[in-house]
This record gives C-alpha cells, sequence and structure tokens, in this order.
C-alpha cells in the first residue's frame, strides 16, 4: 500500500489523524504560524507517539528552498522521520551541489532519512541527478510539474501532461535500467488525481503527499470516485493555512481524501 498525506489547514490538522497516513510539514510555516509550529512540536507526538513526519524544506511554496542553516534548526526540533534535502528548481547541478553542502554541514540521526529530490529540465539532467539521488540518498523524491513533461508526455492540456509526464518519466528510468528498486519513493505533489491510479503494484512507490483534495473540499469542490476532478485548483494549501472550514467543506474535504485513497488503492 501506498502511504498518502494531505496537508491540511491548521483547524483540520487533528482531523487529518483520520485521513491521513503520515503527516507533511512545510518548514516554513513552522516559522510564520506558532499554532502550526506547536501542534507538530507538541500535540501531533503527544497523540501520535509513533506517528510520521515528512519535512519538506518549502522549496515549492517559496520558490527556493528554505534557509539551509534555518532547516538544520527545524530539523533537530522537529526530529522528523524523513526530511527532503534543500534542492534547487530544475537544476540537476545545482541540487547536486545543493546536497554535498548541506549533508556535509549537518550528518543528522541515521534513522532520519534523508531524500533526495530530483530535479532538472532535460532528460540528460533528470537521469544524471537520479542516478546522484540514488546513490546518495534514503528515499528518492520526483515531482509532479517538471516542464519536461510539457514536452515529452502525451495529452491535450497542461495537466494532463503533468500527469502522464511523471509515469512516462518513471517508465523511461525502469527501461533503461537506472530505476532503484531497492530504496523507496515519493512522489511530489499532484496534478490530477488520476495519475496515482497508475503505480500500485508497478514500482517501489512509498509515499506520496498532495493537498489537491483538501483544497478542492475547501472550494466546494466533490471528487468523482473514478478519476478525481479534470482540473485543478489554483490555490497553495499554505496560502489557505488559516482557513476555518464549515460543516459542509470538511465534509467535502473527508470525501475526497476517501475518494484519492480509493483511486491509489483501486487495483491493490
Amino acid at each position: 500500500m501506498i502511504k498518502v498525506s494531505h496537508e491540511s489547514p491548521i483547524a483540520l490538522l487533528e482531523k487529518s489523524l483520520e485521513y491521513n497516513d503520515y503527516q507533511y510539514c512545510l518548514v516554513h510555516l513552522m516559522e510564520e504560524q506558532p499554532e502550526y509550529a506547536e501542534w507538530f512540536l507538541e500535540k501531533y507526538k503527544a497523540m501520535r507517539p509513533d506517528g510520521e513526519i515528512l519535512l519538506d524544506n518549502s522549496i515549492f511554496e517559496l520558490g527556493h528552498s528554505f534557509d539551509p542553516q534555518k532547516y538544520i534548526d527545524w530539523i533537530r526540533k522537529i526530529n522528523p522521520n524523513y526530511y527532503i534535502v534543500p534542492d534547487v528548481l530544475e537544476d540537476a547541478e545545482g541540487t547536486m551541489e545543493s546536497w554535498e553542502t548541506f549533508t556535509s554541514d549537518y550528518i543528522g540521526r541515521p534513522e532520519c532519512m534523508r531524500i533526495g529530490a530530483v530535479q532538472g529540465k532535460t532528460w540528460s539532467e533528470i537521469s544524471e541527478c537520479y542516478k546522484f539521488m540514488s546513490d546518495k540518498a534514503d528515499y528518492i523524491a520526483i515531482s509532479f510539474d517538471f516542464s519536461y513533461y510539457q514536452i515529452t508526455a502525451n495529452g491535450k492540456t497542461k495537466l494532463e501532461k503533468f500527469t502522464y509526464g511523471r509515469q512516462h518519466l518513471i517508465e523511461r528510468l525502469v527501461q533503461e535500467g537506472l530505476w532503484n528498486f531497492k530504496k523507496p519513493h515519493h512522489l511530489l505533489g499532484a496534478s490530477l488525481a488520476r495519475e496515482f491510479a497508475y503505480y500500485p503494484g508497478k514500482y517501489n512507490i512509498r509515499s506520496i503527499d498532495t493537498s489537491n483534495p483538501v483544497v478542492a473540499g475547501l472550494l466546494g469542490y466533490r471528487y468523482n470516485g473514478d478519476h478525481g476532478l479534470n482540473h485543478k485548483p489554483s490555490q497553495l494549501l499554505a496560502d489557505l493555512i488559516a482557513a476555518k472550514p464549515d460543516e459542509d467543506q470538511v465534509e467535502d474535504i473527508v470525501y475526497n481524501t476517501k475518494m484519492f485513497k480509493h483511486i491509489v488503492n483501486r487495483y491493490v
């Protein structure tokens, strides 16, 4: 089974324990939102002593990785099970250099797994970065929104190309003998939920994160149980972190997260 986590507003963090297999935490919100930090540092650990936390460097939300030294401080405070080493958007060389610098400055606990996010703009860059992370990282992450997908993938729309582009990339890594079947993989974000019906049982993908079902519910959209939505809300969950959902919104969110898991595990 693939583990799933949906980033949620502060008001729903406790509720999210019902629909999340682990907690996905954005580091920049730890500094911006004291209540968010308190929940992860104190409340979550008290409610779920054995619960898992994956700490993200917030590159998608900020456009760049969170300040490395501050990030190290938060890793030490949160003591996550997994954390994404600082990377550089679509820059393979910059990402590999960032990995070397960060992991030299911070050794960390051996039981805390370092996630290496693959980056690049071309097949040559992406495959080179993948090989690097395959060798160095404990856990390998692949994003949903490479510009590379828009060039290589089938699909009538930008969203469909993102959806099928990651599938195509993974297939090519497998076909060319580069895919590491010995290390777990994480899929960062989502374009369309239908993508995730493709993976179970095929590859060693251990986890997924996406706020898509939650943001959709906050905006009043309900998933179709077979494929989710045909569009992707443009709002970022980080911009809705202080939202106070009403009963109808909570109902839609719970329904959407249930349907998302149905899509992911339909053929398991």
